[in-house]
């Protein structure tokens, strides 16, 4: 594995390039050409400075013919698309560990109402991996991996799930260095789903930090947020354990509490009374968690589960509920059980 190859530029894919290029030589696929001229001209990205060993393309076909080991860190929007396109230009040789914390949706996902509709209508990244390739050894990287700490050189630490032991010990021969640890796990479909759900709280975190709350509801939040998550997590088919680890728990509280977390900022734009387009023609990258909290409350509704804070969230997004009354009502949640998800 000479040449790794990294899928997306934005600052989660750079922040993986980087890594990489303390191990190995990184070619870095760029939807937009020019973006590939400017890192080639001057190894630099949105201010960040990118070693030299980091050369982009704008061409899937040269991605996937040099290189064996590739790593998707794509929105989940577009996820499928790209994917679709390399296709040709991979096969069961390759190997694919994503970073993307999102989830995919067929056309049914529309009119599904039961949980076994939703479970064949929504997808995780690696399972678009497979229904559009011939890749068969995939797997996810996921944790608290804010990419803004890692492009400064701060230490870090990830999970990298699969069923397969080759897709784990590849992904740690090339990412493992002194500022960032790599863990394994084998619990892959939990793994994807708390790297997604893990969003949806982080937003609901930003507008209450926004709202005027402080670290005692902060705490409150991702507690009762987590509880929340495992609940979603199990009614779809996963185990509770991946949720009380790196890449749930600690992904969680590193989410839900950074202003540099892309998700934790757009919870607080919305409690300041921003719209939802003027939010994105703000923000320069995608909130994962803004498509997520749908899928989540289709879950809740189809499973019957109470899960108020993302239940709260969805009607502030797509209901137009006021903040304040939200706020108010989350206060007043009338749930007197504490752990009730193990």
């Amino acid at each position: 594995m000479a040449v790794i190859g990294v899928l997306g530029s934005g600052s989660f894919g750079i922040a993986i390039a980087q890594l990489l290029s303390y191990n190995t030589d990184v070619l870095l696929y760029c939807r937009r050409q020019e973006i590939a001229d400017e890192i080639n001209a001057t190894h630099k990205l949105k201010g960040w400075e990118l070693s030299d060993r980091v050369v982009a393309t704008n061409s899937l076909a040269e991605v996937g013919e040099q290189c064996r080991l590739i790593f998707p860190v794509l929105p989940s929007e577009y996820f499928r698309n790209t994917i679709k396109k390399i296709a040709p230009h991979v096969g069961p040789g390759h190997i694919m560990i994503h970073g993307t914390k999102g989830l995919d949706v067929s056309e049914k996902y529309e009119s599904a109402t039961s949980i076994s509709e939703i479970k064949k209508s929504v997808f995780s990244m690696s399972e678009v991996i497979r229904q559009e390739t011939s890749v068969i050894r995939t797997g996810c990287l996921a944790g608290p991996n804010l990419s803004k700490e890692i492009l400064d050189g701060q230490p870090a630490a990830t999970v990298i799930a699969s069923e397969f032991d080759e897709v784990i010990a590849a992904g740690r021969e090339v990412l493992a260095s002194k500022k960032f640890i790599i863990y394994g796990s084998y619990s892959l479909r939990g793994i994807e789903l708390a790297g997604a759900l893990k969003n949806v709280i982080a937003i609901a975190s930003g507008v209450m930090n926004g709202f005027g709350f402080g670290k005692n509801m902060e705490a409150l939040l991702i507690t009762r947020g987590l509880r929340e998550m495992i609940l979603i997590a199990k009614a779809v088919g996963s185990e509770a354990k991946p949720f009380l680890g790196t890449a749930g728990i600690g992904d969680l509280i590193a989410t839900a509490t950074s202003s540099k977390s892309r998700n934790y900022t757009f919870g607080n734009h919305i409690s300041q009374g921003l719209s939802i387009d003027e939010i994105k023609s703000e923000m320069d990258e995608v909130a994962e968690g803004y498509r997520t909290v749908r899928f989540a409350q289709k879950i809740i509704a189809a499973a019957d589960i109470k899960a108020p804070l993302t239940s709260m969230l969805y009607n502030i997004l797509y209901e137009g509920l006021s903040v304040e009354i939200a706020m108010n009502e989350l206060i007043n949640n009338p749930l007197s059980m504490d752990v009730d998800f193990l």
